[in-house]
């Protein structure tokens, strides 16, 4: 076997093992991707090589589809409520990054292991490529990852559990504010019993316009129908309700009783479609203030959105890029598809050429230096394509080239990106295993876990005492600042407030880039 062929065999052996072992759950927790370099450690403490142009291409496709998929709702950071969470993410990353430097300083690490310890505690993937890339050939780097991301995912998710305790409150006592919820999604057949909603709208019912639930049919003899333009309730009507089982219990209560919901047509084919919201006019606005039951004869009964599918509220404001689960007559369906964006099917392909351009974009903007203190300063090919990826995220498109990747193709894209790099970054790393571990093993799990607990704590503080946000605005928060999606899960599987999802949304675009710099920050001062 020639070495091109055996180091290919390396790669795809090391990426299908590490995806194994991220797959290993423990009580909900999870390595996912990040498992690729553990087994890509072993494989180089074995000796196996994998080349570094290899890594760099995967880095730069990683970066530039995760930009592209933040992009859309990069802006909405400083635009609305995300202020105050962006000073929390600042305050987050600040300490973590002073903290690292403090332990390198004290315990004589130096600085490919400081920054290696900071990206794995602050679970950032790109923070590790920026210092990878700042220290070509330092093995050492990908070692203090190895060895903190563990304290990093567990750390947050023990930190997140125990917030509402110190704020004196209980996660699920927040008010939420009508946007993304959480909980799988479920429909239920109702029949309306309460004589005092006859003649009423279903907008002007508190129950459903508080509730993340909608109604999206009305039963015509056996026949599940759009509910028309100009609906009204009446007593004895049976209506199809989308939502989550405690926004259902609340909704039913108001409504009437359940019924049985086998036996009945549903024209999914003909009465429903997936639409991709572009149009300038539907982006910003809630579902309320479009009336799309009155101007175009549709209810939106899903939205998916970062990856995520929820039932939206009437306060829910559109974003570019939503995908919306619309449901009405074919003819409403057409109108509503013209103005609002397109089906969901033609922006299934990916532009090939402008994914050339964008990521030959993102490699000539990493390497554009500024002198400043007299030394030289570059985004590299972490911070390039991923400025790049965000700026054509958020604006759509920069005359023919689209910032457009589909859902399936971009996830695809992006995975395979990140465990290319993590497999030769962690082969490299395998060389010196052994022996950083040897002389700073003990030192580098206490660091590890100052590195995680600082940040932690000063968010904790800056919320409470500076920035006045809720608990589960604090969870999301804070599982955002530390990119960290197991934390995310932690808070979100015990409360189904959308708070901590929508906090966890608005912080993570700006933390990935903040978090990328303090990696290149830290070895520029360290050495």
């Amino acid at each position: 076997m020639n070495d091109v062929a055996e180091e290919l065999l390396v790669l795809c052996t090391v990426i299908g093992v590490g995806l194994g072992l991220g797959r290993v759950s423990w009580r909900g927790v999870s390595l996912g991707s990040s498992g690729v370099i553990f087994a890509a450690l072993a494989a180089g403490h074995l000796g196996f090589e994998v080349s570094r142009l290899v890594g760099s291409a995967g880095l730069v496709l990683y970066v530039y589809c995760l930009g592209i998929g933040a992009g859309p709702g990069f802006l909405r950071t400083f635009l609305r409520r995300g202020k105050s969470l962006s000073v929390l993410a600042l305050v987050m990353i600040l300490t973590a990054g002073l903290t690292a430097w403090s332990v390198a300083y004290f315990a004589g690490l130096n600085s490919g292991l400081a920054a290696g310890l900071l990206a794995g505690a602050m679970t950032s993937t790109p923070a590790l490529a920026a210092a990878t890339e700042s220290l070509p050939g330092d093995g050492q780097v990908a070692v203090g990852f190895g060895v903190a991301y563990p304290f990093g995912v567990i750390g947050v998710i023990l930190f997140v559990r125990i917030v509402p305790r110190f704020f004196g409150g209980h996660a699920g006592s927040d008010s939420d504010d009508g946007e993304a919820g959480s909980g799988q999604i479920r429909r239920q057949l109702v029949r309306v019993l309460n004589p005092g909603l006859a003649g009423r709208r279903v907008r002007d019912v508190p129950a459903i316009a508080q509730a993340n639930c909608q109604v999206s049919r009305i039963l015509n003899e056996r026949r599940l129908d759009p509910v028309p333009a100009g609906f009204q309730l009446a007593e004895g009507q049976r209506l199809l309700l989308v939502g989550t089982e405690e926004s259902l219990d609340q909704v039913v209560d108001v409504l009437g009783e359940r019924c049985d919901a086998t036996g009945y047509i549903l024209d999914v084919e003909q009465h429903r479609r997936r639409v991709v919201v572009t149009s300038r006019e539907f982006i910003g606005q809630s579902l309320e203030q479009l009336h799309l039951l009155t101007r175009f004869g549709v209810t939106i009964s899903r939205i998916v959105r970062h990856d995520l599918e929820f039932v939206p509220s009437p306060r829910e404001r559109l974003q570019w890029g939503d995908a919306l689960t619309t449901v009405g007559e074919p003819e409403s369906l057409d109108r509503f598809v013209a103005a609002a964006g397109h089906r969901e099917r033609t922006l299934d392909e990916t532009d090939v050429i402008s994914l050339a351009v964008g990521l030959a974009a993102g490699i000539v903007l990493g390497h554009v230096e500024l002198v400043a203190g007299g030394k030289s300063i570059s985004l590299g090919l972490a911070g390039g394509p991923l400025i790049v990826g965000l700026m054509l995220g958020q604006l759509g498109h920069v005359g023919r080239v689209v910032g457009h990747i589909p859902r399936a193709g971009r996830l695809l894209l992006a995975e395979l990106g990140l465990a290319v790099f993590l497999t030769q970054a962690g082969v490299e790393a395998g060389h010196v295993l052994v022996s950083v571990i040897r002389e700073h093993g003990v030192t580098l799990c206490i660091a590890s876990v100052a590195i995680v607990t600082a940040p932690l704590l000063a968010g904790m503080l800056a919320a409470q005492w500076l920035l006045r946000l809720s608990p589960l605005e604090v969870a999301g928060g804070m599982c955002g600042a530390m990119t960290s999606t197991p934390g995310l899960g932690a808070v979100t599987s015990t409360t189904d407030s959308s708070l901590p999802l929508t906090s966890y949304g608005t912080v993570y675009p700006l933390a990935l880039i903040l978090i990328t710099l303090a990696s290149s920050m830290l070895i520029s001062v360290l050495n």
